[in-house]
């Protein structure tokens, strides 16, 4: 801790400032009674357009934005910029279903993504599958929060696991008492900061190490000496395949996970959801400039604290900037995986709520019920966070994300495909969701850990085609291969069902229901059964 005194009390004091902002954000839009999912763990559903802007965007752009990506780039060039086309791509595809999904949302009182398959196809069994791999699915996602957290505690010297344990008690406790308005409101907070930082960054540090060509110089000479092959500043025949499958896997996965859908449901229209459609990917530029920090790195001869790859941002903030604003860009760091993990959570803590508690434990659970089942299932996601952490191998902390991505891809046919046909038989999706997800399980079991890392499985999403029997060495996300086996196995057991004539479930919505908008009589509140049924 030598030596980063000043970076410590900024870092400390900015801390302080959000979350006592999390605890004041109760106060903030005060409902009358915050006691139910409808306030707590929505916003009241009445965010306007620039709030949603700030969640949303904080709430998808996060610590794997900020470390992972960028030591991404730092590790292997090139493919680590799959996210910024993965970012645009994503855009359009789910402005052509977050509209409907709200719609149908505040019609029936949907409060997860589960709720609405529970009516769409009429299985509780079915959203009890959709619901538990939200679960799964999020719990890395939280995890690479914490990783963030940790890379910047690590670069200032701090150690052990205590610190880390304090800040997400504060977060937890604030979480708790503000639900989603907490994360809401300090989202500006955290935005600015890191809008701020980057720049800076972006002008900066080219300026003092001697320009673009150099930065770009200095890191295809370490490219072009690494005997990884699919590592260098430009693709090559080995990670062509998985740059593309896995932009178009995660443009797929980002709007399936519940903590996405959270920010949009808690929208008041759905004319916001269409201007945040069109103003977010302005997110995009900032994270094209982010990636380029790998790069930067690499021309300043930066060095990661030895055995955490995940601190090599960080630790060129410390080498590059004064102390002072070292510590504001730690700060904004810490506060950008804050944000995330406090929606990450709550919504985690509503699919609980909705979809297994008030579905199969307490059918007849009131609002405030729910509300303090949601509030304590939201602490003990946190501990299982902590848990992918120990068990997972982070050589790159992105890795978190992405194996979350092949979970929770596999509820697209039944969540995303949904909202526009009923075709499917609820039979079928359930093969398709089950075979894909064990396909998606065997080849991350197939993928080892970094060298040196003792760990022989689940050491990335970078499946090898050789597996299959290709004299290759290229490789493919395994989360797209995945959802093709679930597409086709859903599509094979609808005709078999069908044509066996198995029972299909009845569909609680209508076709109008996806087009409501705010003020339509048919918009109500959640006081709603579970199947969403009049």
């Amino acid at each position: 801790m030598s030596g980063h005194t000043t970076e410590l009390v900024v870092f400390i004091a900015l801390f302080l400032l959000v979350s006592g902002m999390g605890f004041v954000a109760a106060r903030w839009r005060r409902p009358d009674n915050i006691e139910s999912l409808n306030e707590w763990g929505l916003g009241g559903r009445n965010f306007g357009s620039w709030i949603t802007w700030f969640l949303v965007g904080g709430d998808l752009y996060t610590a794997y934005t900020f470390v992972a990506v960028p030591a991404l780039v730092f590790g292997a060039g090139a493919l680590g910029f799959y996210a910024l086309p993965y970012t645009v791509v994503v855009y359009p595809l789910v402005f052509l279903v977050l509209a409907r999904m709200w719609s149908v949302s505040h019609v029936h009182g949907f409060v997860t993504p589960a709720d609405f398959v529970r009516a769409r196809f009429g299985s509780p069994t079915l959203a009890l599958i959709v619901a538990i791999t939200g679960l799964v699915a999020t719990m890395p996602y939280i995890a690479l929060q914490l990783v963030g957290i940790e890379a910047v505690l690590q670069a200032m010297g701090v150690t052990g696991h205590l610190p880390i344990i304090i800040a997400f008690a504060i977060l937890a406790a604030y979480t708790y008492q503000s639900g989603l308005r907490a994360p809401a409101l300090i989202a500006f907070v955290k935005d600015t900061l890191i809008y701020i930082v980057i720049l800076a960054a972006i002008i900066y540090i080219p300026i003092k190490l001697g320009g673009w060509d150099f930065i770009f110089g200095e890191a295809a000479k370490k490219f072009e000496a690494s005997p990884s092959a699919g590592d260098g500043i430009l693709l090559n025949g080995a990670n062509q395949l998985q740059y593309i499958s896995l932009a178009f896997g995660s443009a797929l996965a980002l709007f399936l996970y519940p903590h996405s859908l959270t920010g949009v449901l808690a929208s008041k229209n759905r004319g916001v959801i269409k201007r945040n459609m069109a103003a977010l990917p302005a997110y995009s530029l900032l994270l094209g400039l982010i990636a380029l920090l790998g790069y930067m790195a690499i021309a300043a001869g930066t060095k990661p604290v030895p055995g955490s790859p995940n601190t090599i941002i960080p630790k060129l903030f410390d080498q590059m900037f004064p102390d002072w604003f070292t510590g504001v860009a730690y700060a904004a760091i810490g506060i950008g995986a804050l944000v995330p993990a406090a929606i990450m959570s709550i919504a985690a803590a509503n699919l609980f709520t909705r979809n297994i508690y008030r579905e199969y434990i307490n059918k007849a659970a009131t609002d405030a019920q729910e509300a303090k089942v949601s509030k304590v299932v939201s602490l003990l996601v946190k501990v299982g966070a902590v848990a992918c952490i120990l068990l997972l191998d982070l050589q790159f902390a992105i890795d978190l994300q992405l194996i979350g991505g092949v979970i929770i891809l596999q509820t697209l046919p039944a969540v995303a495909l949904g909202l526009y046909t009923r075709w499917f038989h609820k039979g079928g999706l359930m093969a398709g969701w089950a075979l894909g997800l064990a396909a998606g399980m065997w080849m991350l079991y197939t993928i080892p850990g970094a060298p040196g890392s003792g760990k022989l499985h689940f050491g990335g999403s970078a499946f090898s085609l050789s597996n299959l029997g290709f004299d290759t060495k290229m490789t493919i996300y395994a989360g797209f291969v995945a959802l093709i086996v679930n597409l086709v196995v859903a599509v094979l057991g609808t005709l078999i069902f069908r044509a066996l004539k198995v029972t299909d479930g009845p569909d609680a919505t209508q076709r109008e229901d996806y087009f409501v908008d705010e003020g339509d009589p048919k918009v109500k509140e959640l006081d709603l059964d579970p199947a969403g049924s009049h």
